[in-house]
């Protein structure tokens, strides 16, 4: 837990935000009070308003109506400059580093320490030495490519830029999203001296065992408006916080698991698998209808092996068979021939072209069925995309809309509908749920087990032992490149392979 510093009185308070977009009101009167020496917590569904109050406070959107008051005066954001200046700056959860560029150069990035026209690059180093010290990161050299830096080196290094610019608030969009289950204590650690110092902190997860741990206070929104506000967030019931988000209770998040059926056909058999540097000697199979999982840390392996059984990656050893033939290593177009298909972790930097419409995503991989004598049968490929939209429930149900307006939830709805609409037997699916809200995930953990039933074969990886245990139906627990640990969800608990996966300790 944070803990508040200062007066009662808010720091930041955002009134009646309101803001439109053509045909959609994005803000419906968002209030928001975040004091200094506290962590706030914005909770919501994909699409409730979180991203666009954050735009609004970050300088990006101007709000049609609504004010802002910084310690009791009006605040104007006319853009990201302006909120900089008022000492407000936003981490997003695609963190924005210039890979090529040095740590010192991403820290004082568009502020320079220059003098006489020349930028004083050893002071940049200097300070910046002093700011990733003081968040606990000396050993980060300041030299570094960013690019070089792993998923928590260059958290810290957003950290440090924001206050470099002398920030009282910090926005943290999923802070913890690409983080380890180790790395992330040592986020709410730096989270903790930061409001211990005066600064506010703005938390927005869809992780509410998190929001218990590090958050003092909560608010809700819902379709744009905010539907409780300033609730205690370590005592506030998860049930309270889950309806408030959804308007419903959610009593049973993991639809239920069916017997297993020993006698299904086996689609997919990993032998003896190995990728230099990354996982040895993996083995396991995935039968029609079955859904297995793999647990474990980020860098036990995990997505490089869902990337070796597709192709993505050539295995130094081992074999991937499909149907009891072997499949050419290295070569997705075979994969994807023999009924393979994969959602990959980063959706939307590997999976979705961002400005092109739902219809045009969900025909990316089999474009050719609509291709004919050197025309493009575009009539063809909406009404596919209208069944798929129908059968997965993609919402809004408009082929033609940007698939970057929709949520995350739906994003990887579009994903799904791209391989079900060219017939797959098996699905991978890494880290299926990421960035998606609570309601949202309920309705893909559903969506995944009816594929499952109707006799797609799904592999999967998440973050979250509890999502691995509640959706699979056999789970392999990772430890650095080796499988510690390979049985039935049902006969293992958390804390069990907490333990391996911490311990490396076979059951």
């Amino acid at each position: 837990m944070g803990q508040v510093h200062g007066s009662p009185h808010p720091l930041l308070r955002m009134r009646g935000i309101v803001k439109r977009f053509p045909g959609v009101r994005a803000l419906d009167g968002v209030d928001l009070d975040v004091r200094a020496g506290e962590v706030h917590c914005l909770l919501g569904q994909n699409g409730a308003g979180k991203s666009t109050l954050i735009k609004v406070l970050a300088g990006a959107h101007r709000p049609d109506e609504g004010e802002i008051l910084l310690d009791g005066k009006p605040l104007r954001l006319p853009d990201p400059h302006a909120a900089t200046r008022a000492g407000i700056a936003t981490i997003h959860q695609e963190l924005d580093l210039v890979d090529g560029l040095s740590v010192a150069d991403n820290i004082f990035l568009g502020h320079e320490r220059a003098r006489l026209g020349f930028t004083r690059r050893a002071e940049g180093e200097r300070r910046a030495r002093e700011l990733l010290a003081g968040l606990g990161h000396g050993e980060i050299p300041p030299r570094r490519e960013a690019g070089r830096l792993p998923a928590a080196g260059r958290q810290v290094v957003s950290m440090a830029r924001a206050l470099s610019h002398d920030a009282r608030l910090i926005v943290m969009d999923e802070p913890s999203a690409a983080l380890a289950h180790d790395e992330v204590s040592g986020l709410f650690r730096i989270i903790r001296e930061l409001t211990a110092s005066g600064v506010a902190v703005v938390y927005i997860s869809h992780r509410l065992e998190e929001i218990r741990e590090i958050g003092d206070r909560v608010t809700v929104l819902k379709d744009g408006r905010s539907v409780a506000g300033g609730l205690p967030a370590r005592t506030t019931p998860t049930s309270e916080v889950v309806a408030l988000m959804t308007g419903r209770e959610l009593e049973h998040a993991f639809p239920d698991r069916p017997p297993p059926a020993d006698d299904r056909p086996e689609i997919l058999r990993v032998e003896g698998l190995s990728l230099a540097g990354a996982f040895e000697d993996v083995s396991f199979s995935v039968r029609a209808g079955e859904i297995v999982g793999l647990a474990g840390l980020v860098g036990a392996g995990r997505s490089e092996i869902l990337e070796t059984v597709y192709g993505a990656r050539r295995p130094t050893r081992g074999r991937v068979l499909m149907d009891g033939k072997p499949v050419r290593p290295g070569d997705t177009q075979v994969a994807v021939r023999r009924g393979m298909g994969l959602a990959p972790e980063e959706r939307k930097s590997q999976a979705l072209l961002l400005n092109e419409s739902v219809a045009a995503n969900i025909s990316l991989a089999g474009m050719g069925r609509y291709a004919r004598f050197g025309w493009f049968d575009r009539t063809r490929e909406r009404a596919d995309a209208r069944a798929q939209i129908k059968a997965l429930d993609i919402r809004p149900p408009d082929p033609a809309r940007a698939v970057r307006t929709l949520s995350g939830g739906n994003q990887q709805k579009v994903v799904l509908a791209r391989w079900l609409l060219n017939g797959r037997r098996l699905l991978i699916l890494d880290e299926p749920t990421r960035g998606v809200d609570v309601g949202a995930r309920a309705e893909l953990y559903g969506l995944v087990r009816t594929l499952a039933d109707q006799g797609i074969a799904v592999l999967l990886v998440s973050s979250e032992v509890p999502e691995v245990l509640g959706l699979a139906d056999r789970v392999l627990v990772l430890r650095e490149g080796r499988v510690v640990h390979q049985g039935d969800a049902a006969d293992l608990g958390e804390h069990e392979v907490l333990e391996m996966i911490m311990e490396g300790g076979a059951r």
